[in-house]
């Protein structure tokens, strides 16, 4: 767990909540802090600071009320007693982070993240007539060299059945997607075109992938260290997260994944409805903004914990 703390220069409160962060926190290990000075309303913004001093838990504020701005005025926090104080009271902090919120959405129900893939059937293909094997050759071609395989790997991968009816089959199941020609055009986590997210597979290939959930999932599939790069949709402002073992090093640290569709399922096919829709913002700030512009889109703002989460739940057993 990362916490950030957001302050204007010389606010009269840090203090106050460093002291309380101290209680709370005693000897932690898993919980890392990082601390920003924040000079003016953009910077506010990009870092999603609702007034000074803000606490962020895995990117989102937990202390936020819908909808508030972005600020750099005074924040002031009210607890049971009514009175309001300079910043959250010790049991609050302690409760925002032993229970974190990991999703932070306006949506119309709980079915509008698919954690599984697929509609929630996942993504390992079935072991019969070659899919698999087809499946998790394509999958490894792309972590070794970022394209799909030659034609002579997905026949040798496909036998004793034939290699094009083994990619049609994948490609209507939606584990994998072709173009007219029946060419390998994306293998979730990877795509063969360029998309705004790449993963550096250390040991392996620069790769493309086809969202912010799935190249969050490279690393567990191939138990290997990624780092991702991107950019905010929103201010095209950089961002990268590096992920190995159970660690994710995320920049800036008030990153958060949006995961939205276009249907009223996350069914699929996820490449035309999902994916295009599932990207990494700097702040839940810029993610709320693009959300609300963007109502034509159901879904969600995901702390970091949780879209790694989902990341390796969907794509962790692919190869193994």
């Amino acid at each position: 767990m990362h916490l950030t703390v957001l302050a204007v220069p010389d606010c009269p409160n840090v203090k106050l909540l460093e002291q309380r962060l101290t209680l709370v926190l005693g000897h932690r290990r898993d919980v890392t802090v990082s601390r920003h000075v924040v000079g003016d309303e953009d910077q506010a913004t990009r870092r999603g600071m609702h007034g000074s001093p803000t606490i962020l838990v895995d990117g989102i504020d937990p202390f936020a009320a819908p909808g508030q701005p972005a600020s750099v005025s005074c924040r002031l926090y009210r607890h049971g007693h009514g009175q309001p104080d300079g910043a959250p009271s010790v049991r609050h902090l302690r409760r925002a982070i032993s229970h974190p919120i990991t999703v932070a959405a306006d949506t119309a129900g709980g079915r509008w993240l698919d954690a599984l893939g697929r509609g929630g059937r996942g993504r390992v293909a079935p072991a019969e007539r070659g899919l698999r094997a087809v499946h998790q050759a394509a999958l490894r071609s792309f972590a070794a060299t970022g394209h799909p395989p030659g034609q002579d790997v997905l026949d040798r991968a496909a036998r004793p059945f034939d290699s094009g009816q083994v990619l049609a089959e994948l490609a209507e199941g939606d584990y994998l997607c072709l173009d007219q020609d029946g060419r390998i055009t994306a293998a979730y986590p990877f795509s063969a075109a360029a998309t705004p997210h790449t993963a550096q597979i250390t040991g392996g290939a620069s790769a493309y992938c086809m969202c912010a959930i799935d190249a969050l999932g490279i690393a567990e599939m191939l138990t290997a260290k990624v780092l991702i790069k991107s950019a905010d949709p929103s201010t095209g402002e950089p961002i990268s997260v590096t992920v190995d073992g159970n660690s994710a090093v995320w920049e800036p640290d008030t990153t958060v994944v949006f995961a939205g569709h276009t249907a009223t399922t996350c069914t699929g096919p996820s490449a035309a409805i999902c994916c295009m829709h599932i990207n990494f913002f700097t702040s839940h700030i810029t993610a709320a903004a693009w959300a609300s512009a963007h109502p034509e889109v159901t879904g969600g703002i995901l702390s970091q914990s949780r879209a790694l989460e989902v990341g390796r739940q969907i794509f962790g057993p692919l190869l193994h």
